[in-house]
């Protein structure tokens, strides 16, 4: 079993940690990394530094939903497999759940007006959080003004140039190869990479993972819903990089222009939906795997198995990267070169972060965003004060992350009475 760098918990402490991350993880994979770091490598001391941000670095490079990827390499870290397994799946459930509840209600009465409204105030505590992370990570992770340069370049590249993802990623660790500054060795015991191990980890997780789609492809048929519901996610599992935003251009794209599965409305109230819940952005996935199902005159009994087969084939590909990539990837923490390419790689996550950061700041601060320029005049000052209040008290008092969280919704669900 893999060490971790600090005092390992019990796999019962592990399991109520992720399940505090699940059920705080508001804001999209920004809020996440950063309410991860605060838990595990902050307030537990489970995790260092270095390994965290090593453990980011691989994810990132990763397709598909890096913030879970992360949460899964964190537990595989402090309690192997079944740690991983565990802490992947609470990383997802309870916003899982959350979502699939608001689908239904959103498909039976067509709206999600007042979920929007409770969770007002959440959204600007996140929007803090994701701001007290970047300040915290990045004056450990930047070292000088060479790699603030790279994290700057990689936000202005994906900010302003809309540059592809996997290339600013890359592009980033080739300047950190060709600096070559690493730093000293990590003298923290790694797991040692196997390949017959990587071999069976990948034939069980990557058949775990399809049998679904295959069941459902070899009962129902390749052209019933359930199964190219299966298969579209499946895909997008292996081809999307980049995280949730990038994944979300393509989806829109297949299912609402080519398969029709639901209208471009629907598909903005279902990001509206995961943005304002816990658990990662990507349960948009859910969401239209509901809607595909509901709309094709199932009911809740076929919206729930395409939910289910969308969840499962977005999610389950995390299990096979990490535990089968992961002790490769911790073996390149002892290797010079390797160091200093994910260096590189260190300081443009941190610009993606903030690229992510200030996205969602857009949507909370502004009612209307047309593209990616908000329109000043619908400017709202009291999410901005509650964002800025968020902050001091997390920078400033580090007053626990759970009470800000409800305070300011507490504050946003009053400011949705006071308005009748």
């Amino acid at each position: 079993m893999p060490a971790a760098d600090r005092s390992k918990p019990t796999f019962v402490e592990l399991t109520r940690a992720s399940a505090r991350v699940g059920l705080l993880g508001f804001g999209g994979p920004a809020g996440q990394i950063a309410l991860m770091h605060r838990i595990f490598v902050e307030e537990k001391q489970w995790v260092d530094e270095e390994r965290y941000l090593h453990a980011l670095n691989y994810c990132t490079l990763l397709p598909g939903p890096e913030a879970q990827q992360l949460a899964t390499y964190v537990g595989w870290l402090l309690h192997g497999v079944r740690g991983g397994v565990v802490a992947g799946a609470l990383f997802v459930l309870p916003g899982a759940a959350v979502v699939f509840a608001l689908s239904w209600l959103y498909a039976s009465l067509g709206h999600v007006s007042v979920v929007a409204a409770l969770f007002y105030g959440v959204k600007a505590a996140v929007v803090a959080l994701v701001v007290e992370a970047l300040w915290r990570i990045g004056k450990r992770a930047l070292k000088g003004w060479a790699d603030l340069a790279v994290a700057v370049a990689a936000f202005l590249a994906l900010a302003v140039l809309h540059a592809p993802f996997p290339v600013v990623v890359l592009a980033a660790a080739l300047i950190g190869f060709l600096r070559g500054r690493d730093g000293e060795a990590p003298t923290a015991p790694v797991a040692e990479p196997s390949a017959r191990k990587a071999f069976a980890a990948a034939a069980v997780w990557a058949g775990a993972w399809l049998a679904p789609l295959a069941a459902s492809a070899l009962m129902l048929g390749p052209q019933h819903i359930l199964t190219r519901v299966g298969a579209l996610f499946s895909v997008l599992a292996m081809v999307t990089f980049g995280g949730a935003y990038a994944v979300l251009a393509f989806l829109q794209q297949q299912a609402v222009e080519v398969q029709h599965w639901l209208t471009l409305g629907q598909m903005i109230d279902g990001l509206g939906l995961a943005e304002t819940t816990p658990g990662p952005l990507i349960l948009t996935n859910q969401f239209v795997g509901f809607m595909a199902g509901w709309n094709a005159g199932g009911g809740l009994p076929l919206a729930t198995a395409t939910a289910a087969m969308a969840s499962w084939q977005t999610f389950a590909p995390s299990y096979l990267f990490i535990f089968a990539g992961a002790p490769y990837a911790e073996a390149l923490r002892q290797n010079p070169k390797a160091r200093a390419a994910l260096a590189g790689v260190t300081a443009a996550v941190l610009g993606v972060i903030a690229n992510l950061a200030v996205w969602f700041a857009v949507h909370v601060f502004f009612a209307r965003v047309e593209g990616l320029r908000p329109v000043w005049a619908t400017f709202d000052p009291l999410a901005a004060v509650l964002a800025l209040a968020a902050g001091i008290v997390l920078l400033r008092f580090k007053v626990n992350v759970a009470l800000v969280v409800a305070v300011c919704g507490l504050l946003g669900l009053l400011r949705l009475v006071a308005a009748g």
